[in-house]
C-alpha cells in the first residue's frame, strides 16, 4: 500500500529537532535516522559532546544526509531565536505550572502551526534533560507517558514517538486553516519582549532585584503561552519604551 504524500514540503521542513547535550554520538545517528523515517530532515544539535563520529554516521543508516546538513550551536537560545513555536520534553513537576501536552497534542500544535510558523521540538540530555532556564525557552512543554515503575527513554526513542505523531497530524492537516494577519513573533523576539519588561519593571521599582519570588518566571509564562504576534510584541516594546522616556 503506497502512501499518500503531502502535498507541499514545506510543512515537514518548517520544522526542526534539537538535541541539547547529546553525550553518546550513536543516539545523534539514531535521531537523524528515526526524523528521516517520518520526513523530517533539520537537525540541531547543542554542545554535542561528539561530533562529527564514526557512531553517529553507523547509526544513522540512510539518514546520513541529515548528520550532513546539522547545525550546531553553543546554546539553546541561539537554536530556536528564528522559530515562532518551540516545544520542550519534560518530564519534571515544576513550581510554576506551565502548559504540558502529550505527545499527540503537541504534534496537534505542531500541525496548525506548521504551514506559516518555523517549529522547534527540543530533547534534553540523556541523563538530566532540559535545564529550567532551557524549559523557559520553550512555549509549550510535552510529556511522553511511559510507564512510572520504568519511565526511562533513550531519546531516539523519544524522537521517534513525537515525529510519528506530527507525521500523522501532518498528513491529515486540514485545508482550511486559520490565517492571522501578522505573522507571529518569533523566539528571539518574544526574549527581547520579555527583557524590556524586565528592564521596566526594575525602572519602577515593581519588584525587589534581590527577592524577585517568581515574577519575572510568571512574565516569561504568560508571553510564552500567548504566543504574540509581531505587532503585538512592537506594541508592548513601544509602550515600555513611552514610559521610560516619561520616566527620565
Amino acid at each position: 500500500m503506497v502512501e499518500n504524500k503531502v502535498n507541499s514540503k514545506d510543512l515537514f521542513n518548517s520544522i526542526k529537532v534539537v538535541l541539547v547535550g547529546t553525550t553518546h554520538p550513536g543516539n545523534i545517528g539514531a535521531s537523524a535516522r528515526a526524523m528521516k523515517n517520518m520526513g523530517l530532515l533539520n537537525l540541531a544539535l547543542v554542545t554535542p559532546k561528539e561530533f562529527p563520529s564514526d557512531a553517529a554516521t553507523f547509526r544513522s543508516k540512510a539518514a546520513k544526509d541529515v548528520l550532513e546538513n546539522a547545525e550546531v550551536f553553543d546554546d539553546l537560545k541561539d537554536a530556536v531565536a528564528d522559530c515562532e513555536l518551540v516545544i520542550g520534553t519534560s518530564a519534571r513537576d515544576r513550581k510554576v505550572p506551565w502548559p504540558v501536552l502529550n505527545p499527540k497534542e503537541s504534534a496537534e500544535q505542531v500541525a496548525k502551526s506548521a504551514l506559516h510558523h518555523q517549529i522547534a521540538i527540543v530533547f534534553g540530555r540523556e541523563d538530566r534533560g532540559l535545564t529550567n532556564e532551557e524549559l523557559g525557552l520553550c512555549n509549550l512543554h510535552v510529556h511522553i507517558p511511559s510507564d512510572p515503575e520504568y519511565s526511562s527513554l533513550n531519546i531516539s526513542q523519544a524522537v521517534q514517538i513525537l515525529t510519528y505523531e506530527i507525521r500523522l497530524c501532518l498528513l491529515e492537516q486540514q485545508k482550511n486553516q486559520d490565517n492571522w494577519d501578522v505573522e507571529l513573533a518569533n523566539n528571539e523576539q518574544t526574549e527581547r519582549l520579555i527583557a524590556h519588561m524586565d528592564e521596566l519593571m526594575q525602572e519602577v521599582e515593581f519588584y525587589d532585584i534581590d527577592n524577585p519570588r517568581k515574577l519575572l518566571l510568571r512574565v516569561r509564562r504568560f508571553f510564552k503561552r500567548s504566543r504574540i504576534d509581531v505587532m503585538e510584541a512592537n506594541i508592548f516594546r513601544g509602550l515600555f519604551s513611552t514610559i521610560q522616556k516619561k520616566l527620565k
